[in-house]
């Protein structure tokens, strides 16, 4: 049994990391001044910055499973059985075209504006088979890309079950729906956001 692999936006990090010093740094200023109207006054639209750079940029995930594939996007979580996935694009970011339906990956944003590029194989070894499209290699799935990334972790372990036989005799429940919502994060936005508004209008004239 293959590990399961977790991949997340290594710019989304970054740009958490970075914000929430931000944050941290306003919040210690406000306190340090002792300005008890304006630390009250910012600390929940700060608090609700850090919070939805968080959800936006780090929480979103591909979990990659010898089960099938887990999108982790900003309120809902997709699980994918392996029998389920017919096709895999990058054309704007990882999108999985499934017996359920299309559903894009959050976490693996394509690289740009997507375009077939002349890449010959041994320009990119290593890459799953399934990659090349008449010869040529999207954008979206070069390597080091968010997008590219993540295809080549998912197109590798499906290739793997596929010819190991374990998709022939896959039998999928129609009656299942793949998508959940997590009403903690909805409930946790909005609550921060009611907080951040109430915050600002009220100390607005102050």
């Amino acid at each position: 049994m293959a590990e399961t692999v977790v991949l997340r936006s290594t710019f989304g990090k970054y740009l958490t990391i970075s914000v929430i010093v931000v944050v941290v740094a306003c919040l210690v200023a406000l306190g340090v001044q002792g300005e008890v109207a304006v630390a009250v006054r910012f600390v929940a639209p700060l608090v609700t910055l850090g919070y939805l750079v968080w959800l936006v940029y780090w929480a979103p995930a591909v979990e990659v499973s010898d089960g099938g594939v887990r999108l982790v996007n900003v309120f809902r979580t997709i699980d994918l059985p392996w029998p389920a996935i017919e096709r895999i694009d990058t054309k704007y970011a990882l999108t999985l075209f499934t017996t359920y339906g299309r559903f894009v990956a959050w976490a693996a944003p394509s690289a740009g504006r997507h375009r077939f590029i002349s890449t010959p194989r041994e320009d990119a070894r290593g890459l799953p088979e399934s990659f090349f499209i008449a010869g040529t290699l999207g954008q979206g799935d070069l390597p080091n890309t968010e997008s590219g990334d993540a295809a080549a972790v998912v197109r590798s372990r499906w290739e793997s079950l596929r010819d190991g036989g374990h998709l022939d005799s896959g039998l999928l429940d129609d009656t299942i729906r793949p998508v959940a919502w997590n009403p903690v994060k909805i409930a946790t936005t909005a609550v921060l956001v009611a907080a951040s508004l109430t915050s600002l209008l009220a100390f607005s004239g102050r």
